[in-house]
């Protein structure tokens, strides 16, 4: 029988089976010596033991892997930023796009807390806005005050696996209710003291939600770049990039310090924001240093 792993808890996992029941099974104990670490997302075979629980007998194949956090086979990524309380980072949001490309997962940045926004700050986040969308990402603005945005985030669940992935205190929970109140998903405050919010969210979770499945993930301020992302490959990640590649003197150009570089041509004409060279630079910078070290 398959099924799809949903839920991780207390050394159990629960599947998801074809037909929508429900499982709770315990891995095989060779998962451990053959290094095998089922995640929620796993596609899974199990043995059914007819009571309501079972054993997963094989992983299959994934097609991407999270590992924070850590979940696989995801169509999509839901990029929350909220746009104050915390304040919204150019830099953050680079960072999570950077490693959602290098998994080839579908990225749509959202935007929360809009309500909270006066006149000039609200122009200063659609620059922001512009300037995404203008690279190609789908860029959806919320309030789960007003309900702006909800159905738009409702109506790209179906026929996807998606996760909520953004910094603690953005709003996943509440944007999630908003969708399906029915969840009633615990939400936490913003302290007032340290400008982050509270952990609200504590499991991975894969939800039925709008004819798709949903997870809800824990929140957090601080993302690494996965230990197989090469510096070669960075640029890969950054889509405008790539448009303008073929037009660079060299053709391994990482868009550093080689000569006729056409990316570089284009922040220096405006044609790329600064904002995502500076922070491309600093990437490469990281990454290197990591090279370094190991």
């Amino acid at each position: 029988m398959k099924g799809t792993i949903i839920r991780l808890q207390g050394g159990f996992y629960d599947v998801m089976t074809e037909t929508d029941q429900e499982i709770r099974c315990r891995a095989r104990g060779n998962f451990r010596k053959r290094n095998i670490s089922p995640v929620v997302g796993d596609d899974v075979v199990i043995q059914d033991q007819g009571d309501g629980t079972g054993y997963i007998l094989e992983v299959e194949e994934r097609e991407n892997h999270l590992i924070r956090p850590p979940i696989a086979n995801i169509d999509q990524a839901f990029l929350l930023f909220s746009v104050k309380e915390p304040a919204f980072s150019y830099h953050l949001l680079d960072r999570f796009l950077v490693l959602i490309e290098s998994k080839q997962i579908h990225p749509i940045i959202v935007l929360t807390k809009m309500d909270l926004l006066d006149d000039e700050e609200t122009e200063k986040i659609r620059e922001a806005t512009t300037l995404y969308r203008r690279i190609g990402y789908e860029v959806i603005e919320t309030s789960t005050e007003s309900s702006v945005g909800v159905e738009l985030i409702r109506s790209a669940f179906k026929q996807k696996t998606s996760v909520f992935a953004g910094q603690t205190g953005v709003g996943k929970s509440s944007l999630l209710n908003a969708v399906a109140p029915e969840l009633a998903l615990a939400t936490g405050k913003i302290s007032k003291s340290l400008g982050r919010g509270k952990h609200t969210t504590r499991h991975v979770t894969l939800i039925r939600l709008a004819e798709g499945l949903v997870a809800d993930t824990p929140g957090f301020s601080s993302l690494e770049f996965p230990q197989e992302l090469e510096t070669e490959e960075l640029r890969w990640c950054f889509p405008e990039f790539v448009e303008l590649h073929d037009e660079c003197k060299f053709r391994g150009c990482v868009h550093m310090n080689e000569p006729g570089c056409a990316v570089k041509a284009a922040v220096d004409s405006g044609e790329i924001a600064s904002t995502r060279y500076e922070n491309y630079v600093t990437f490469m910078e990281e990454l290197n240093d990591r090279k370094r070290r190991y």
